[in-house]
């Protein structure tokens, strides 16, 4: 191997990155790219591994990863294998390896005082019954409110994403819902409702539930030129007028408002959470945390 030390790195070098789960690889893609993105200028080569069940399926990646070690850059590994035996083979590699459920879980149970049961796929599996049949309920419900198509059952939605046509309605939406088991409706404002600041009929009585999103001229536009190559949907003005009229209804009717110009979905989701979490205190109901914010409704058994 003739691997240069990380002073010596070329710039321009992929370094490969391997994320490792008996699981589904969410949790170690999550962490391992939150510590990823703060290297900007580093280029990385992901590779994702998931559902290593056995020690001989983890004896198999760890030659994988043994191979990778003799290429020009070092490899980078995340784990967040749960099982002791799958983990263990595993941190036999040469390559350097970042063991998530390792490096927490020991000092979780100690502060615990008991052992926790290390089984794979709890968290992004079927385990949680009550909870995954949430999430399905959500998406579904999620896909059936997508840009107003359906007005039937709007007041069971925990939250109403209004927006002009492609300012990350749908994408919001299920997130919420997958992540979160959130109902979440969608309604897209057209000229017509934009003609006044009343909110929407199909919406008018929901207004403590919804949420205005926004963007820029700029990047409106140039999301509708896509769609719409030259046509007056994606015109400059048409944008900025629909963006205008969308602020002053959020305005007049002191809807909570967030820029998706340069959020991620993630990060607005959070905006969501979080303004849920405020209303839920602010009327003296206990806070809750992820799905359990649903408003106002009783926990499917």
């Amino acid at each position: 191997m003739t691997d240069a030390g990380p002073a010596d790195r070329d710039p321009d070098a992929v370094v490969p990155v391997f994320f490792l789960s008996d699981s589904t690889g969410i949790s170690a893609e999550t962490m391992g790219n939150a510590l990823l993105i703060q290297f900007p200028d580093v280029h990385f080569e992901r590779t994702l591994i998931p559902f290593i069940s056995s020690v001989e399926e983890a004896r198999e990646v760890v030659a994988q990863l043994d191979e990778a070690m003799e290429g020009p850059v070092t490899p980078l590994v995340f784990t967040t294998a749960a099982v002791d035996e799958v983990r263990e083979e595993l941190l036999r590699t040469k390559a350097p390896i970042i063991d998530f459920f390792g490096i927490h879980m020991d000092r979780v149970e100690e502060q615990l005082g008991t052992r926790g049961l290390r089984e794979a796929r709890r968290l992004h599996g079927v385990g949680d019954v009550r909870r995954y049949n949430s999430r399905m309920a959500a998406i579904e419900f999620a896909i059936e409110h997508d840009d107003g198509l359906s007005p039937r059952g709007l007041d069971r939605a925990d939250v109403v994403l209004l927006a002009p046509s492609r300012c990350g309605k749908t994408p919001t939406a299920m997130y919420l819902a997958l992540q979160h088991g959130l109902f979440v409706a969608n309604y897209p404002l057209v000229d017509e409702d934009l003609e006044t600041t009343d909110l929407p009929r199909p919406v008018k009585d929901l207004r403590e539930r919804c949420f205005g999103l926004t963007t820029t001229v700029t990047r409106l536009s140039r999301v509708r030129q896509e769609r719409r190559p030259d046509s007056r949907y994606a015109s400059e003005d048409q944008c900025r007028y629909e963006l205008r009229r969308a602020t002053a209804m959020y305005e007049t009717h002191s809807l909570p408002t967030v820029d998706t110009s340069a959020a991620s979905v993630e990060e607005i989701a959070a905006v969501v959470i979080q303004t849920l979490a405020r209303q839920r205190r602010s009327s003296g109901v206990p806070s809750m945390s992820g799905h359990d914010l649903r408003r106002g409704r009783t926990p499917r058994p």
